[in-house]
């Protein structure tokens, strides 16, 4: 990352929450200056002016990026208050569902990144997927994934279209791994486990099987056969999971395609 161009010339952050408060983090971790950033939201957070950040002070006027990362139903009143932004400045968005079209006619000269990062960026977990427009180098990219990758892995897409694939399958996703969490705990409880204790359990298996699949960066369908026993107590199990009609297979298709379905939506 081109820290000393940023800092040089800001960065503008437009909302700064769960996802917009996580980047932040990340990049002052990584050595842009409290100071080169400009944050707008209405409630920010008490400490942003204490380290020297402009909250809802007047903004640079070509600043090296301008990040978005509101709720895309607040998009269609933020964007006008944003015009005037030059083909100087990346216009880079983390929001679900607006496309590179409603950027383009907020910002007409302006190369955009459109990005989708998910929630474990808060402690540096994340992955992003992202896609330019035209005006979007290789300069702008590198500089759009340096600046998502403070927060975790970043890929590249081929096309915009797969944008709502990624959202609804990693962007949505931890929500769906934390149910299924919940939905272990109480199974484990129904077995006869102290809820506390079931708990514990879910929660570091999960997390512990989510590492091992990062670490031996091998076929998911490997890792699972190497666990099941034929015959034993995980085959017994799969068998009920891995059901064509009833389990987990049909049922991810459909809660992947019922949240990909939501983001076009979001986006018309």
């Amino acid at each position: 990352m081109d820290i000393s161009a940023l800092n040089a010339r800001g960065l503008v952050l437009i909302g700064c929450g769960r996802m917009g408060g996580a980047l932040l983090d990340g990049w002052l971790k990584n050595g842009l200056l409290a100071s080169a950033v400009h944050v707008v939201d209405p409630n920010p957070r008490a400490e942003l002016s204490d380290l020297g950040i402009s909250v809802n002070g007047e903004l640079p006027k070509s600043p090296a990026v301008l990040v978005i990362a509101v709720k895309p139903q607040m998009m269609a009143g933020v964007l006008p208050q944003l015009a005037g932004f030059g083909a100087d400045t990346l216009v880079l968005s983390v929001a679900a569902g607006v496309t590179i079209a409603a950027y383009e006619a907020a910002f007409p000269q302006s190369p955009i990144v459109r990005s989708m990062p998910n929630t474990p960026a808060a402690i540096g977990q994340g992955i992003s997927a992202i896609i330019g427009n035209s005006r979007a180098g290789e300069a702008e990219m590198g500089l759009a994934e340096a600046l998502l990758s403070a927060v975790g892995r970043v890929v590249r897409l081929d096309s915009e279209d797969q944008m709502d694939a990624v959202t609804a399958l990693s962007g949505s996703g931890p929500a769906y791994v934390f149910h299924m969490i919940e939905a272990m705990t109480a199974a484990g409880v129904a077995e006869g486990l102290a809820p506390e204790l079931s708990l514990a359990l879910a929660r570091a298996t999960v997390a512990g099987a989510g590492a091992l699949a990062v670490h031996e960066d091998a076929d998911p369908a490997v890792l699972r056969e190497n666990v099941t026993s034929p015959g034993g107590t995980t085959a017994a199990g799969l068998r009920e999971l891995m059901d064509g009609e009833t389990g987990l297979p049909p049922l991810m298709r459909r809660t992947i395609a019922a949240a990909a379905a939501r983001g076009r939506e979001l986006g018309k």
